[in-house]
C-alpha cells in the first residue's frame, strides 16, 4: 500500500499539484481537496446549482450549468478500475450523469428546441430503450416538430420493447402523452420531473416549423413574389396571406417550409406549422393555442377557440404555415385578423373565398426547368454519373416530368443501383409499361398521391379523369374532351374545368378558328389516369366504394 500511495504522490506532483493531495490519517490515508477540483464534486456542484436556477424559474442558465456539468466527462466513469467497490460508484456516477441528460432535455424541450433536440434523443432512446422519461421527452419533441405520426410510432416500439424485455407495459405518463397526441391535445409545457413556472405570454414563442427540404431546388421566381407581397410590412389592418398550389409532388409543402425558414427572423414571435390532414380544426386550433402559452380549458367550439387565438396573436408577429388545405372552411377559423402576422396555405382546392375576402396571392408551381432537374438529380446522386451524361440526365428529367417527388425517386433507384448509368435507368423507363411504377419509391410516391387525388374526386369527375387520358394529343379543348366523353360541350367544359380546379389538368391557353381554350395534361398524370382506365388499380377500386 504504502509504494502505490508513494507513486501516486509523485504522479500529482509531476502534473503540478504543489499542495499534499494524500495525507496519511489514522488508520490509513485521506485525498484532500484543498486547493484542488475534483471533477465529480464540480459535476455535482453544477447539477445543484442548475436545480435551483429551475426552481428559481430560470430554465436558460439552468441549462448551461448543466451543459458545463455534462461537458466534465470524457467517458465511462472509473473506466479502467475493476476493484468491486468502484463497480458500485461508477454505476452510481453513470445514473447521476443520466439523470443530468434528462434534466438538461427537458430544460431545451421547454425553451422551444424541440427540432435541434430530436437527433441526441433518438441516439439515446436508441442506447437507453427501457428509460421511459427518454422516450417521453422524444415523443413530445417529436410531435412539436410537427411529427406526429413519428411520435406515435415511438410509443409503439417502446411498448413492444417493454414488454419483450421486462414484460411490463410503458409507465402513465408515457401512455397519458400517448393519449394527448391521439386527441391531438397539445401537451403543456411542463415535463415530467421538472418543476417550473409556465413562461408567460410574451415569453411563449413556438418554434413549429419542420425540417428543410435538404434537396430544395429553384422557385427563384416563387420566392420573390412572396417576398414582394408577404414582407413589404404595407399591411397594417391584416395580415399578408399567400396560398401555393399546383399538382400532385410539384413541390409546394417544400416551398412553403423553405421560404418559411429563410425569413423566420422576420417573425421573432414564433412560427406556427400544421398538417390540416391530421385531425380537425377545432384540434389544431387547440394546439396552436397551447404553443402559443394558453393555459387552463380550452373553448370546445371552433368559433370560441378562434376567438381566444386571434387574441393571442394580436401585437405579435408569427408566421402560420397550413399545409394541405382541402377548403375555405378547413383554414378559416385558422387566420388572424390582425396586422402583423403572415399566414402561408399549401393546398390543390380552389379556395375562392379565401382569394376573394383576403386578396390573397395565389401563387401556382410549375414543373422545375430542365437545368433544375438536372441539379435535383445531382444533388440526390452526390456522385459524377448526373454530370458525366447531361444528355441522358436531360432525357431523365423529362420523363419525370421534371416533378420534384419523381425526380428523387429516380435518383434514389440510381443511389441503390451503383453499377447502373444514368442511361440505364432512361431506357428502363422508355421501355416500360408502368413507369410511375418504376418512379414509386416508398409509400409517399407520385403514384400514391395521385391515388388520393382521384378518391376526392366526385365519381362522375373521375370517370372522366380516366377517360380523358385516351386522347392521344396532350394538349386538347372541350369539343374534343366532349366527343370522348360521350357529352355536350358545356358538361364537357365543366368536367374539365374541375379537374383544373384539382391540379390535375392545365389550361393552357386559346387556339383555333375560333380562340377555343385548351387544355394540357402533364405526362405522368396522364400515364396515372390511363392506368386506371385500363388497370384494376386501388384508384380505381376506392371509387366504388
Amino acid at each position: 500500500m504504502a509504494i502505490c500511495i508513494a507513486t501516486l504522490r509523485k504522479i500529482f506532483r509531476t502534473a503540478g499539484l504543489d499542495r499534499e493531495t494524500i495525507i496519511t490519517a489514522t488508520p490509513g490515508y485521506m485525498l484532500s481537496l484543498t486547493g484542488h477540483s475534483l471533477d465529480s464534486l464540480r459535476f455535482e456542484q453544477l447539477v445543484a446549482r442548475a436545480t435551483e436556477l429551475t426552481a428559481e424559474n430560470r430554465p436558460a442558465p439552468a441549462a448551461d450549468a448543466l451543459r458545463q456539468a455534462l461537458a466534465l466527462w470524457r467517458g465511462p466513469a472509473l473506466g479502467g478500475v475493476y476493484a468491486p467497490f468502484a463497480e458500485t460508484e461508477a454505476a452510481r456516477l453513470d445514473e447521476q450523469r443520466m439523470l443530468a441528460v434528462e434534466q438538461l432535455t427537458a430544460l431545451r424541450l421547454q425553451l422551444g428546441e424541440h427540432q435541434s433536440v430530436l437527433g441526441e434523443l433518438q441516439a439515446l432512446v436508441g442506447a437507453c430503450p427501457l428509460r421511459d422519461r427518454l422516450r417521453y421527452y422524444l415523443m413530445l419533441a417529436q410531435y412539436r416538430s410537427g411529427r406526429r405520426a413519428e411520435a406515435l410510432t415511438t410509443f409503439r416500439d417502446g411498448m413492444r420493447h417493454s414488454i419483450e424485455e421486462i414484460g411490463l407495459e410503458l409507465g402513465t405518463d408515457l401512455q397519458a402523452l400517448h393519449d394527448s397526441i391521439l386527441r391531438d391535445e397539445f401537451p403543456q409545457l411542463d415535463v415530467p420531473g421538472i418543476a417550473v413556472q409556465q413562461r408567460d405570454r410574451q415569453q411563449t414563442v413556438p418554434t413549429q416549423l419542420p425540417e428543410s427540404d435538404a434537396y430544395f431546388i429553384g422557385r427563384s421566381r416563387e420566392q420573390w413574389l412572396m417576398d414582394d407581397v408577404l414582407l413589404d410590412g404595407s399591411a397594417q389592418n391584416h395580415s399578408p396571406i399567400a396560398y401555393i398550389t399546383g399538382s400532385p409532388g410539384i413541390g409546394k409543402t417544400s416551398l412553403a417550409v423553405n421560404w418559411a425558414h429563410r425569413t423566420a427572423h422576420r417573425f421573432p414571435d414564433g412560427q406556427l406549422f400544421a398538417d390540416l390532414r391530421e385531425g380537425d380544426t377545432l384540434g389544431v386550433l387547440h394546439r396552436f393555442l397551447r404553443q402559443l402559452g394558453a393555459e387552463g380549458p380550452l373553448p370546445t367550439e371552433p368559433a370560441d377557440a378562434a376567438e381566444r387565438y386571434r387574441g393571442m396573436l394580436e401585437g405579435r408577429r408569427v408566421l402560420i404555415v397550413l399545409d394541405h388545405a382541402s377548403s375555405y372552411t378547413q383554414v378559416r377559423h385558422l387566420l388572424p385578423t390582425s396586422g402583423g402576422c403572415c399566414v402561408l396555405i399549401t393546398g390543390r382546392a380552389n379556395l375562392d373565398e379565401l382569394m376573394q375576402k383576403y386578396r390573397a396571392l395565389r401563387l401556382r408551381v410549375a414543373p422545375l426547368s430542365d437545368d433544375e432537374s438536372r441539379e435535383t438529380l445531382t444533388s440526390v446522386l452526390r456522385d459524377a454519373r448526373a454530370e458525366e451524361s447531361p444528355e441522358a440526365t436531360s432525357r431523365l428529367a423529362g420523363l419525370c416530368g421534371h416533378t420534384p417527388l419523381a425526380l428523387r425517386a429516380a435518383a434514389a433507384r440510381l443511389l441503390t443501383k451503383t453499377h447502373w448509368r444514368v442511361l440505364d435507368l432512361v431506357r428502363r423507363l422508355e421501355r416500360s409499361g408502368d413507369r410511375l411504377a418504376e418512379l414509386s419509391i416508398g409509400d409517399d410516391s407520385l403514384r400514391a398521391r395521385l391515388d388520393r387525388s382521384m378518391r376526392e374526386l366526385d365519381p362522375r369527375v373521375a370517370s372522366a379523369y380516366r377517360e380523358l387520358s385516351r386522347l392521344d394529343d396532350t394538349d386538347f379543348d372541350a369539343a374534343q374532351a366532349a366527343q370522348v366523353l360521350g357529352t355536350d360541350l358545356l358538361e364537357a367544359e365543366d368536367l374539365i374545368e374541375t379537374l383544373v380546379d384539382a391540379q390535375l389538368l392545365e389550361a393552357v391557353g386559346r387556339g383555333g378558328a375560333w380562340g377555343e381554350m385548351r387544355y394540357r395534361w402533364q405526362e405522368l398524370v396522364r400515364l396515372h389516369a390511363l392506368h386506371c382506365l385500363t388497370a384494376a388499380t386501388p384508384c380505381g377500386a376506392a371509387l366504388t366504394d
